[in-house]
């Protein structure tokens, strides 16, 4: 295996967490990857941080946006700078395990699978274990994650020298499941690796755990981007709103 794996980081106050993440992939078991994080205008130590690891590794690529823009334009940013045959995904605050490259791609080659995701472990701020480790289903469809997304951006692995660029849509939340659902409206399925692979940094102050401040974004893929209608819509707004319920119990 010797193709090039991008990885994409979007940073924005980063400097608590930057340094582990960076360290998380230059770990990687699997070294033919370039990193290419993009600093959403930081007003702390991030972009400091980030330039001191790059002068160390000529595998880092960092770009500095001119404005504040968000997660979307920071990530597309990268998606249009990228030179491998895959394309991941890592946020400046979470973490890989030393296989998640390694794994991933030996995961995609052996059962041609273009679209590939795993489990992760679900950690605090100070990487103690939160919830139990969250087990990815062995596929998805387009219509599966309608109903709950298991596919986390930090372990989303695709093949874009088949399925091609794609790029996030411009909102201010979810613009990955955005993503995830216009790959899976050209292929059948997402394959899921059980193993966890990565670490995901519950946040105290996470938007993406505070279900009731998204779901009106929730609603807005559905009703308007995705146009499923009134009560297509709302069938599957209820069943991401029940299990994602689920999902943060345990």
């Amino acid at each position: 295996m010797s193709e090039l794996v991008s990885i994409i980081t979007p940073t924005y106050n980063s400097e608590k967490f930057i340094e582990e993440t960076i360290a998380s992939v230059r770990e990687q078991t699997y070294s033919n990857f370039e990193l290419i994080i993009v600093d959403d205008c930081s007003t702390d130590r991030t972009v400091e941080i980030v330039k001191k690891f790059q002068l160390e590794d000529n595998r880092i690529r960092f770009i500095e946006l001119d404005k504040n823009s968000g997660a979307a334009i920071a990530r597309n940013t990268a998606i249009q700078q990228i030179s491998g045959k895959y394309m991941t995904f890592l946020d400046g605050d979470d973490l890989w395990l030393p296989t998640f490259i390694e794994d991933s791609l030996k995961f995609s080659i052996d059962n041609h699978a273009n679209f590939v995701f795993s489990s992760y472990m679900r950690y605090d701020e100070d990487l103690k274990p939160l919830l139990s480790d969250f087990i990815v289903p062995e596929k998805v469809s387009y219509f599966d994650i309608l109903k709950s997304c298991p596919i986390s951006c930090l372990t989303a692995f695709i093949n874009v020298d088949v399925l091609g660029k794609k790029y996030m849509p411009l909102i201010q939340k979810r613009q990955d499941f955005g993503l995830w659902l216009s790959y899976l409206k050209e292929i059948d399925f997402a394959y899921g690796l059980a193993e966890p692979l990565a670490i995901y940094r519950m946040r105290k102050n996470s938007l993406s755990r505070n279900k009731w401040s998204l779901i009106k974004y929730q609603w807005q893929f559905y009703y308007e981007i995705e146009k499923l209608g009134l009560f297509s819509s709302l069938y599957y707004l209820f069943n991401w709103m029940a299990r994602g319920f689920l999902k943060y119990r345990s």
